[in-house]
């Protein structure tokens, strides 16, 4: 395969805002967000210094599984509008210099699509993975009854409801015959298909996709091997019709994605070779009821007791750079749709400030999940709503919940009433919102807005500028391009670290509770500081 292109040129510069839409805000009073409203409010994007927006799937969808189960790729979901909606929103948004990318479900659809209906009555399609049943009538683990009238069962990726495309696996097995090559036309065929749909949407102004679970598209595939010769031969045709068009892996493991071909990768609490340890060791998102992983607080750096390292996320953040080199980025966010906010259980919003003052001064793609910017919390004990729970103690409403626009009842997300929100508010009096934080300098949101400033006018502080980390303990401190010290405590309890000022005293940029003084680093608890030399 040829090398790979440079990434889009744009992409270096991106600040990445990921926008739920049915949570973001309702501009027709039916209690679900859609893109007239995030159109009504590029201008808060814009003031924040957002450029580039990300939305989670806006196709045709059952909604099973809040939109990750796809009926049709091609037409957006009536719940959002037309697409001319969306063509309108990408054009305000372009005159706002924000790009907008969408969310890609690659590797399975809806029980409900077309191609899925069609498969289930004929036994020569192999659009999914079917298996005959056996002897004795039963179908292979994890296989599905046929809904139609093909015999045997289906291949689900998640739910029930969300068959599994065949792109083909990597071995075969002569106990296992619905196993078919990856050159086999079924995944020849599927792969056309993403590039069919990459390209319509791409032709309408779209800028890229973030592309979900981009690493399960082949099954039994060692080492990944086929998988990333898939993604490889994609990006090489984006490279040549849509030279621009950014690609972002959900992956968890950029350095095995980005050489993929991939233009960047998530951090993720799971995923990679290390389960996303690297992420759950800096700031595990979670309340200790939420999922497996969250309970591992001890080590966690943002953390109020100050019982972590940033060690082992600096370890593996130095791996995957250095092999990636410059063929892509690392993409650091808060937070996501599947993941507790920052703001969550022990956390509270006073800890937010230095966990945003390393976000955006690391050298990594940073990306702020709706809502974040103002410290909206992750909200326990809500129902399951479009299959929210995946487990008994996995509950993803609780990240879901609506924009919180102002202090009105309805925060200004929706003139619908309260019980047809697409989900609960924050019932706490005391929720915070834009209005009432863009009215106040001493806000969060405003510190998040100076940040990206600050990263936005000085390049070393950016995704390409060096690093040399100082410490990685509490405080965290590190020296972006050589000329910007950065020194952060996320824990309670003051800390120092000794650092000489032989090249005169530093100039503070923005800071908050730590001093340079004396031969040392002085840090507040939950203290920050950006520093020029």
């Amino acid at each position: 395969m040829p090398p790979f292109s440079p990434p889009p040129s744009w992409l270096a510069d991106a600040v990445l805002y990921q926008i739920y839409p049915q949570s973001y805000a309702d501009s027709n009073g039916d209690g679900i967000g859609d893109f007239a409203g995030v159109t009504a409010h590029l201008e808060h994007l814009s003031w924040l210094g957002v450029n580039t927006v990300w939305l989670n799937p806006c196709f045709a969808s059952p909604f099973r599984d809040a939109g990750y189960d796809v009926s049709d790729y091609l037409s957006p979901a009536p719940r959002y509008g037309t697409e001319e909606d969306l063509a309108r929103l990408v054009d305000e948004a372009g005159r706002l210099g924000i790009r907008v990318m969408l969310d890609l479900v690659a590797g399975h659809t809806s029980d409900e699509h077309p191609w899925f209906t069609a498969s289930a009555r004929d036994p020569g399609d192999h659009r999914y993975i079917w298996a005959e049943p056996g002897a004795d009538g039963t179908l292979p683990p994890r296989f599905v009854r046929s809904p139609g009238t093909r015999p045997g069962g289906y291949l689900p990726n998640f739910f029930e409801s969300q068959p599994a495309l065949n792109f083909g696996y990597a071995r075969q097995d002569a106990a296992e015959p619905w196993r078919q090559p990856v050159d086999a036309e079924g995944p020849r065929a599927n792969r056309a298909a993403l590039r069919e749909v990459m390209d319509h949407w791409l032709r309408l102004g779209l800028a890229g996709f973030r592309v979900d679970m981009a690493h399960s598209l082949v099954k039994d595939d060692p080492g990944l091997v086929e998988t990333c010769r898939l993604w490889g031969e994609l990006r090489t045709w984006l490279d040549t019709t849509h030279r621009q068009a950014a690609l972002l892996a959900e992956w968890g493991d950029p350095q095995m994605s980005v050489p993929a071909g991939f233009h960047a990768d998530f951090l993720l609490q799971f995923g990679g070779p290390s389960d996303g340890l690297p992420m759950r060791s800096l700031w595990n998102n979670g309340t200790g009821t939420v999922h497996q992983h969250w309970e591992q607080r001890d080590s966690c750096y943002f953390d109020a007791g100050a019982r972590g390292s940033a060690e082992t996320f600096v370890s593996a953040w130095r791996s995957a750079t250095a092999l990636i080199g410059d063929k892509g980025f690392i993409s650091l966010p808060t937070a996501n749709h599947d993941f507790s906010r920052l703001c969550c259980g022990p956390r509270t919003a006073e800890q937010l400030p230095p966990a945003f003052a390393f976000q955006l001064t690391w050298p990594t793609l940073p990306a702020i999940y709706y809502g974040d910017e103002i410290g909206m919390r992750y909200l326990p004990g809500l129902p399951d709503h479009e299959g929210s729970v995946l487990e008994a103690t996995y509950n993803r409403a609780g990240s879901r919940t609506p924009m919180q626009w102002d202090a009105t009842p309805g925060a200004g997300f929706s003139t619908a009433p309260a019980d047809r929100f697409y989900l609960p508010l924050d019932p706490d009096p005391d929720r915070p919102d834009v209005a009432t934080q863009r009215a106040d300098e001493n806000s969060l949101l405003h510190l998040v807005r100076r940040l990206i400033a600050l990263r936005a006018g000085t390049p070393e502080l950016g995704g390409r500028g060096s690093v040399e980390v100082l410490s990685t303990g509490y405080p965290l401190v590190y020296v972006r391009g050589g000329r910007y010290l950065v020194a952060v405590n996320p824990g309670l309890a003051p800390v120092t670290f000794p650092y000489g000022t032989d090249g005169g005293t530093p100039r503070p940029l923005e800071v908050s509770g730590v001093r340079i003084r004396d031969g040392a680093i002085s840090a507040d608890g939950f203290g920050f500081g950006i520093f020029a030399l």
